[in-house]
């Protein structure tokens, strides 16, 4: 009769990181991980490596995260403003479009580059798509989930 083998495996609990604070830290488009360097390039581009501290973000997956976003929340903020508009003042259909679509446009624009720096930094502070120092190529982290 054989005995049973034992693998001996070393799990090593990953530190924890502050969510919110990687969250504003991504939203104000500094590093989440020294808060120094960069995280953009260009207005939306997210730098490979922070030029600080090397950490790499060409992994990330925000994806269409940050343009959902935005429209959820500029559309909630306009539409509300437009109904207490026409409830308040009743203005003519050409004010309306003069105020509301620039002004959604303008929103949208200021409101993009925190919400995708924020949904990195997430990602970063979770340690999800690639953020995990574990991770390895077949997709396997020596961490355990939790």
């Amino acid at each position: 009769m054989t005995s049973p083998t034992t693998n001996s495996v070393t799990i090593t609990k990953k530190p924890v990181r502050n969510v919110f604070a990687a969250m504003k830290l991504g939203a104000l488009g500094k590093c989440p991980s020294c808060q120094k360097g960069g995280l953009f390039d260009g207005f939306l581009q997210v730098t490979d490596n922070c030029k600080v501290c090397g950490e790499a973000y060409s992994h990330h997956r925000a994806d269409d995260a940050p343009p959902y976003f935005t429209i959820f929340i500029v559309g909630h903020i306009v539409v509300s403003l437009v109904i207490w508009a026409e409830v308040a003042f009743r203005p003519a259909l050409w004010i309306h479009m003069a105020i509301w679509i620039p002004l959604t446009i303008a929103m949208s624009l200021a409101f993009l580059r925190p919400i995708k720096g924020a949904i990195v930094a997430l990602q970063w502070a979770n340690y999800m798509h690639g953020f995990d120092p574990g991770f390895d190529s077949a997709g396997e982290s020596e961490f355990p989930a939790g």
